[in-house]
């Protein structure tokens, strides 16, 4: 026996506290001959004698009460790991990996989470801020569960893409503009710009959206925090284009920002989102969020 074994420990521990090999065979159901191979095979692999039987009881000698010590300590937290691990296969507790761009975090997904946490405390959602190529990448690498990604996307051996919601690309505008009702690519081409970092999908979604037009407007600047575009929108820096999740007032987004016009454009624009994850049947903890995330798609 090259490694401390579990079922040899236990032993040990039963025959300590009972007081007798026999007693500790009763109580784990095993023959006294195998307790007391048991206990020779520990002793073998210690290289000392664990017990000594005074006056009728076997006691530890002083290396077995050493042993018996720390066997209690794995014996324990074994149980208290079988114990995490079944009440994650009940879904009773959990954790799962969440990656998704600012612009979902700040209004898509903290419904999804609200709805997890009242009908399952005991799951921990971890959310990380990334592009759609990171959510893929991590996921195919096993360091992500979930992913919200920009539509469409490549096959991913392994993974599974799904199409989840799709929201009108608008138009926001300082309100002090003297904007159209509907804007058009040649008119929001000659305002200043404030547009999203060329790494991201509605960059390339806007990008082309302008070159169908023939218009290939530079941006005054690129960020890819949506408040923070917002904010530099209100301050009249410039308009920008931004998704606009369909049903914000009911996701408890607050009212907008009165220094701020939206407007829809012409051609209309989408933002398709899809649900990544990988393929085959997810952990009880992921399924609650895939659950939670599917009641937030559009009909």
């Amino acid at each position: 026996m090259r490694e401390l074994n579990l079922d040899r420990l236990r032993t040990l521990v039963a025959i300590v506290d009972l007081g007798s090999f026999a007693a500790a065979a009763r109580a784990l159901h095993l023959a006294p001959p195998t307790v007391s191979l048991h206990i020779s095979e520990l002793e073998s692999r210690i290289g000392a004698t664990l017990l000594l039987r005074q006056r009728g009881r076997v006691r530890p000698s002083g290396v077995g009460e050493t042993l018996v010590a720390r066997a209690r300590q794995l014996l324990a937290d074994a149980e208290q790991a079988l114990e995490e691990v079944k009440r994650q296969v009940q879904g009773l507790e959990g954790r799962v990996r969440l990656g998704a761009s600012t612009g979902a975090i700040a209004y898509l997904l903290p419904q999804a989470l609200e709805m997890v946490g009242q009908s399952h405390p005991g799951i921990d959602v971890q959310v990380m801020v990334l592009t759609s190529e990171e959510t893929l990448a991590r996921l195919s690498g096993g360091t992500l569960d979930i992913g919200l990604v920009a539509l469409p996307q490549a096959a991913v051996d392994g993974l599974s893409v799904k199409p989840w919601r799709r929201d009108p690309v608008m138009a926001f505008v300082p309100a002090g503009w003297d904007a159209p009702r509907t804007v058009t690519p040649q008119w929001l081409a000659a305002q200043p710009l404030i547009l999203n970092a060329p790494n991201t999908r509605l960059s390339r979604l806007t990008a082309e959206w302008f070159a169908a037009a023939g218009e290939h407007p530079a941006a005054r600047i690129q960020l890819n925090f949506n408040d923070a575009v917002k904010s530099l929108v209100a301050a009249g820096y410039g308009a920008t284009l931004l998704p606009h999740e369909v049903g914000q007032r009911e996701m408890g987004v607050p009212p907008a920002d009165p220094r701020i016009a939206m407007r829809p454009l012409k051609p209309k624009l989408w933002r398709p989102l899809g649900i990544a994850y990988r393929a085959g049947e997810p952990e009880p903890a992921t399924q609650y969020m895939l659950d939670a995330l599917w009641a937030l798609k559009q009909a």
